[in-house]
């Protein structure tokens, strides 16, 4: 199965979403479809056997939507585009190597003589008849609401002064003797048609699509109004509703236009994100530095950086050191010093230096690409009470047509109202049911929750992950690499009575040397300026030590356990040992030959953050547990200078997933944070899973949260950041729904004679929309433990820098 995130544009109301969500799921080979309100993507997984993006992309336009293909970042793939095309040579699924013969019945060619660009500009002249333009996105689409309602006003008010609703004597009069009726006509049809229009589009959209929703009421309650006029000024008598449809119409494209705004808010972060590339890179080619397009970087070019200039891809330094600063991805606040062999991401900046690095990954494959797929992927998912919310949305949509109907029905037929009173009660039911703040009410809060952890480093899998952490009670941290520093020094050595301490070292990083076990690199770094002997027969031992064969004799590398299987006695350093694990040392035991050589005792200093983010999760009231390898008393030794609450010592490799199952059948919930790689098994099976210290690698299967900071104050960010969402998603969810359960019984006259008039249904309605993505939008400015909330702004200016990447 692939994935793929695809643009969608056009999308009027917060519903439109729920047309391709359907159209898309019927399709065959297609497994999974997520899209949320809100969001202008659609994410998809898919067989490649059985379709593909360009076939996705012809049902979303079949939707009567825009879809230009894939989101990555600008510049990476096409220079100054943050979308590829289904079918180009960079994409991430194009046909290369796939055989879609079978699918190409499905997808309609282009009118003879046309090519490519004149398809895209036949469709996009489509679009604009379609209401809001060629494939606007957000941005544009917010301007052009925006002058929609200052055209509907420009003309309202003319109308609402010849009739002023009952306020009093009209204050204007037709000039020339017009006749008022066809003066408001002209009026109304300008005030109402052309802004109105993508209303009318996507009403006819949705239902084309089976989907009921805000823009079918809006139709349905200005058309109302505005028809029922038109017929009584021309075909028959009776009361006109210009000034009503024209100025209900004002309230909705106001509150439409500051819900847009808001919602364009919301996906600031990955706005950001999609900038940060730079359009432009020097490389050297045969012989010689030439500066091409970022999307032209290939796979081994060698990139030439200098101080101030973006990095274009990721790559490995190869020549020159310099400091990086890599704050807008990883949140990491200070510049990090790279040098030969180290690795570095793109659309970070090089303070200082010049650097030469050999590109590693290019297009959709670099760092930025995945953590952009990340996010909007997150953005794309659905809370479990989403699920339900999107469900109550569409039978509002029918309640309130169905609510509305019935109203006319009473009032005019059996309780004998006039039908100006009755059609105003109509008017006001369809106007005033507001599935729109339902189907916003969780999307916009997890759009800004999980945008503002991508700002600060910490990258949410989906919104259940969200959800999730916030009931965790107990969060367990594999000790090494996360709670310590994962970098091991040798702080004494101990020799036995006829060895040396130099004779003990040597020994010991013979058999430890080629090894990458943090314990063996710390023997071999002490060792680095003593010849080494050969060794043969390298046998490692999970979980107790080594053993090899030197100068003929067998020697034995670990911890008491190993020793103890073989039976080597430990003599008078058993106390030593014992002492030197009080103080928390790891000590590491040499035997040769059957024989104790000496010992050699190894700390690991805590990481600097490590009792702070124990003392928060603290106040949190979340229990911390340490996992280790390590024996009882270091384990114990070093969870008491830590406030840890649990031990889990003396834990091999293979049973950490088991006291992970050992802790959830003591009905706690378990967040498990590793390194994602050597800890999958525990992070999968833990309710959530934390892989902190990603760095580059975000595509973590195993994890639900990734951390790409080594920083394990970056749980409590994480953990502070989803209470904080929930929170968000809960305040919103509960003023949606309790606007509709008052609002309902109002508009159709139950408490008569309290009644609302249309104009301020309309209000309430667009009110109601935009004070839940308002609502949502807060949480950037929320002061949160771990979190900084200028983040999203710093990462903002960050992109607005030079286009060749270098600060200005």
């Amino acid at each position: 199965m692939k994935k793929i995130n695809l643009e969608v544009r056009d999308l009027v109301g917060m519903m439109d979403f729920a047309a391709v969500e359907k159209r898309l799921a019927a399709l065959p080979g297609v497994a999974g479809v997520a899209m949320n309100a809100g969001s202008t993507t659609a994410s998809v997984e898919f067989d490649d056997g059985r379709t593909n993006p360009e076939i996705l992309a012809h049902e979303i336009e079949a939707c009567g939507f825009h879809c230009r293909g894939e989101i990555v970042p600008r510049h990476l793939c096409i220079p100054d585009s943050t979308t590829i095309p289904p079918g180009h040579p960079h994409a991430t699924f194009g046909h290369a190597g796939h055989n879609h013969a079978g699918h190409a019945a499905m997808i309609e060619p282009a009118p003879a003589g046309e090519g490519p660009i004149a398809a895209k500009a036949s469709h996009d002249a489509m679009a604009h008849e379609m209401g809001h333009g060629a494939g606007m996105d957000m941005q544009g689409m917010v301007k052009d609401m925006r002058n929609r309602f200052l055209i509907s006003l420009v003309f309202a008010l003319p109308i609402f002064a010849m009739e002023p609703m009952g306020l009093g004597e009209p204050w204007l009069r037709p000039p020339f003797g017009t006749s008022e009726d066809l003066a408001m006509f002209f009026l109304a049809s300008a005030a109402i048609l052309y802004p109105a229009w993508p209303f009318l589009v996507a009403a006819c959209r949705a239902l084309r699509n089976g989907v009921l929703n805000m823009a079918v009421l809006v139709v349905l309650s200005v058309g109302t109004g505005y028809l029922f006029s038109v017929g009584s000024t021309f075909f028959f008598e009776g009361q006109q509703f210009y000034e009503a449809a024209s100025v209900l119409l004002v309230f909705i494209l106001l509150g439409h236009w500051l819900e847009m705004r808001a919602r364009a808010g919301a996906s600031a972060a990955i706005r950001a994100l999609l900038d940060l590339a730079p359009p432009r890179a020097s490389v050297f080619r045969d012989g010689k530095e030439i500066e091409v397009a970022t999307a032209d970087v290939v796979l081994g070019d060698i990139v030439i950086l200098r101080p101030g200039n973006k990095l274009p891809v990721d790559g490995e330094v190869i020549e020159g050191n310099s400091t990086i600063d890599e704050s807008m991805l990883t949140g990491e606040s200070m510049p990090v010093t790279k040098k030969v062999g180290d690795k570095v991401i793109g659309a970070t900046i090089n303070k200082s230096g010049t650097l030469r690095y050999r590109s590693t990954k290019v297009g959709a494959d670099t760092a930025l690409a995945q953590i952009v797929k990340l996010v909007q992927e997150a953005q794309n998912s659905k809370a479990p009470a989403q699920l339900l919310a999107d469900r109550a949305s569409q039978w509002l949509v029918l309640a309130a047509i169905v609510i509305g109907l019935a109203t006319f029905a009473v009032w005019f037929w059996w309780l004998g109202q006039p039908l100006l009173f009755a059609m105003t009660l109509t008017i006001t039911v369809f106007v005033i049911a507001c599935p729109d703040a339902l189907g916003l009410a969780t999307p916009m809060a997890v759009m800004v929750g999980t945008g503002l952890g991508a700002s600060n480093g910490i990258l949410f899998k989906n919104a259940a992950a969200l959800e999730e952490a916030t009931k965790l009670n107990v969060i367990v941290f594999d000790k090494t690499g996360t709670l310590t520093m994962g970098q091991p020094k040798v702080v004494e050595i101990v020799p036995a009575a006829a060895a040396s301490p130099d004779e003990v070292l040597q020994i010991a990083a013979a058999v430890d040397q080629g090894s990458d076990h943090p314990l063996a690199v710390a023997i071999v770094e002490r060792a680095k300026d003593l010849k080494l002997p050969k060794i043969s027969g390298f046998l490692n031992i999970e979980g107790k030590g080594a053993s090899a064969a030197i100068e003929g004799g067998q020697v034995f590398l670990g911890n008491r356990r190993l020793m103890d299987e073989h039976e080597i006695d430990l003599l008078a350093l058993g106390e030593t040992a014992e002492r030197l694990k009080g103080e928390g040392r790891t000590v590491i035991h040499v035997a040769r030959s059957g024989k104790l050589l000496g010992l050699i005792a190894i700390a690991d200093t805590p990481r600097p953050t490590a009792i702070a983010t124990i003392a928060k999760l603290h106040e949190q009231g979340v229990r911390v547990a340490m996992l280790t390898g390590d024996n009882a008393g270091t384990a114990k030794r070093i969870a008491g200078a830590l406030g840890i609450d649990i031990v889990l010592a003396d834990v091999l490799p293979g049973q950490k997933a088991e006291k992970i199952k050992e802790l959830q059948g003591q009905g706690l919930k378990v967040g498990m944070v590793g390194d994602g790689v050597n800890d999958a098994p525990a992070l999968t099976q833990a309710d959530v899973g934390f892989a902190i210290g990603a760095g580059t690698d975000v595509a973590i299967e195993s994890a639900d949260i990734v951390l790409m900071k080594s920083d394990p104050y970056d749980v409590v960010g994480a953990m502070t950041l989803s209470r904080a969402t929930l929170r968000k998603m809960h305040q919103n969810l509960w003023w949606a729904v309790g606007y509709n359960l008052i609002a309902f019984p109002i508009a159709p006259g139950v408490f008569y004679p309290f009644l609302l008039s249309p104009e301020i249904a309309a209000l309430a309605m667009s009110g109601s929309s935009a004070l839940v993505a308002i609502n949502a939008l807060l949480l950037k400015r929320t002061r949160l433990e771990g979190i900084r909330p200028a983040a999203a702004s710093m990462t903002e200016a960050v992109a607005h820098q030079h286009p060749t990447g270098a600060q200005v």
